[in-house]
């Protein structure tokens, strides 16, 4: 046959378009991934196209973890928990269970979608999850809100993130500002696992005052978060146009994941645009236990974080 011709539904599964005056978001079935986001016809991510699936977690929402986990195996509370390595070549699982699972609109309207799903009791995972994740388009960008409730008779651990790309304009990231409010960023291994701790200052990935990414790579996790006066963190990717994009986050969210995208296959991605990935623990907290959420049976946690363009 002719490619898909109508006749099968996108990678992406069924797409769920919002606006709100020239901004427009696209939400994807699949995942409950973030796809496209525009203002005044401009990108504001570096998305993928509809005929496309989401690759490097673009877009995606990370449950019940965050980043990688070492070997897939952890225990909590005497239950283990054994993940397929989906990172095989660095023996990690990666980024959680719900990236390629079909997530349900709940309700939708001209400006909001909810979307949920269930993680059902596996031995990646031995409880039951629902979760639900708000996409929702005002005149301040859009802001993004997500429920976690724990439906097993026992505690279970939670951790979760996004990760939208962010476009820096036209060209490679390079000549882009970026700021981050992170006071100290974790050191890692070979395979992507924290194995301590620094502060920014005095080293290539001190960000605190907006600087030219110039040749830096990153794919960095910082901390010791400084928040504004609205108790949000504020990441912002300038253009040499002056336009940009600022990705913030609420309390909830004590991480946040920058990846430059040098990485990317194909090559020709690399670089042109930047992950900036809100978190609520660490990579390999599974492990480790470092800023694990515990979610007592019927407990719930709530979190919120956006994307609001600039200079449009």
């Amino acid at each position: 046959m002719n490619g898909r011709a109508g006749a099968y539904p996108p990678p992406s599964g069924r797409q769920h378009e919002i606006r709100h005056g020239d901004q427009v978001a696209v939400l994807c079935e699949v995942g409950a991934t973030l796809r496209r986001y525009s203002a005044g016809g401009r990108d504001v991510l570096d998305g993928f196209d509809v005929e496309e699936r989401s690759t490097a977690g673009r877009g995606e929402v990370l449950a019940p973890w965050p980043n990688r986990l070492d070997g897939g195996r952890y225990t909590f509370e005497g239950r283990e928990g054994r993940a397929a390595l989906d990172e095989p070549e660095a023996g990690n699982a990666i980024h959680g269970l719900v990236r390629w699972l079909p997530w349900r609109a709940v309700s939708q309207d001209e400006h909001a979608v909810l979307l949920a799903c269930v993680v059902s009791p596996q031995p990646a995972y031995p409880w039951r999850l629902e979760l639900e994740v708000e996409y929702r388009l005002n005149g301040g960008g859009l802001a993004v809100s997500a429920r976690a409730t724990n439906a097993s008779d026992a505690a279970c651990p939670f951790g979760i993130g996004f990760h939208p790309y962010v476009s820096a304009g036209d060209g490679v990231v390079d000549t882009a500002s970026l700021s981050v409010p992170a006071g100290r960023r974790l050191v890692s291994d070979e395979r992507g696992l924290p194995v301590g701790d620094e502060a920014v200052a005095g080293t290539p990935f001190d960000f605190r005052e907006p600087r030219p990414i110039g040749e830096t790579r990153l794919d960095t996790a910082f901390t010791a978060l400084v928040a504004g006066p609205d108790g949000r963190a504020r990441v912002e990717v300038r253009g040499n146009s002056g336009r940009g994009v600022d990705v913030w986050a609420g309390p909830e969210f004590g991480y946040l994941m920058v990846y430059t995208g040098d990485t990317l296959d194909p090559a020709s991605r690399r670089r042109h645009g930047v992950a900036i990935e809100p978190m609520t623990c660490p990579p390999n907290a599974l492990r480790t236990g470092t800023d694990l959420i515990r979610l007592d049976p019927g407990g719930s946690w709530e979190g919120a974080w956006g994307i609001r363009p600039r200079g449009t």
